[in-house]
């Protein structure tokens, strides 16, 4: 099985990282070998256009049986704890649209895309892979949107949570999905909470355990995979 890590910094699967290198680094590419599971890491920086281009220029020149997104998010869920590890089976972008005077509208709603123009269902982005499904049991499912400027005003943060009632918002979900999707390549996409989506001074952050829990995670899905090479 080959599989591609993504994140958007280093700083979120460095532990990973340390891990895998301690186990076996198998040539300069940056490849790394964990049992009989070939494993790419990439690094796209921080949005969804520089993880667009860089997870598609990566998926046109190599073939995967899995990708997976790594990654901390800010939660909208108070039921949700600073540390907990979710995966997202639907994300949407949640920014890109029409400002009115009092209102937002995105570009669905205005009409510029159908909302059923694949990759889309309804307007957002939904994860059918079956790994994502059989992890659902494991890990805490979540809804998610997708931003470029994360939210720390009280009123933009009440504008965005009420429109799209989603769990947790990032700045690349989105845009892994839908490459993901493009590309029909299984995925999955792990977020461990760091902040609550509140202005700043009120976010209780905690980057440090939520890198922790993710990188547990992540090592965790190794061993599950190891033991099953059975996805599609």
């Amino acid at each position: 099985m080959k599989i591609l890590i993504v994140s958007a910094t280093e700083k979120e699967i460095i532990p990973l990282i340390n891990s895998l290198k301690a186990i076996n680094q198998l040539d300069e590419s940056g490849e790394f070998l964990y049992k009989s599971i070939i494993i790419d890491i990439l690094v796209t920086g921080v949005g969804s256009v520089f993880t667009t281009y860089s997870l598609l220029q990566k998926l046109t020149t190599t073939k995967y049986d899995l990708v997976i997104n790594a990654g901390i998010a800010g939660s909208f869920d108070s039921d949700l704890n600073v540390g907990d590890v979710v995966i997202v089976k639907q994300d949407q972008f949640a920014d890109l649209g029409i400002e009115d005077e009092n209102s937002f509208s995105t570009l669905f709603e205005k009409g510029f895309i159908s909302k059923s123009l694949f990759p889309f269902e309804n307007g957002v982005l939904i994860n059918t892979t079956i790994f994502s499904k059989l992890l659902i049991k494991e890990i805490t499912p979540v809804t998610a949107i997708t931003v470029n400027t994360t939210h720390g005003r009280e009123e933009s943060i009440y504008q965005f949570k009420e429109k799209f009632c989603a769990d947790i918002e990032t700045m690349e979900g989105a845009a892994f999905f839908y490459v993901c999707l493009q590309q029909k390549v299984p995925f999955i996409q792990l977020r461990a909470i760091s902040n609550y989506v509140k202005p700043r001074k009120f976010a209780k952050w905690d980057i440090a355990k939520a890198i922790e829990n993710l990188n547990a995670k992540l090592f965790e899905i190794l061993v599950v995979l190891e033991k099953d090479q059975t996805i599609k």
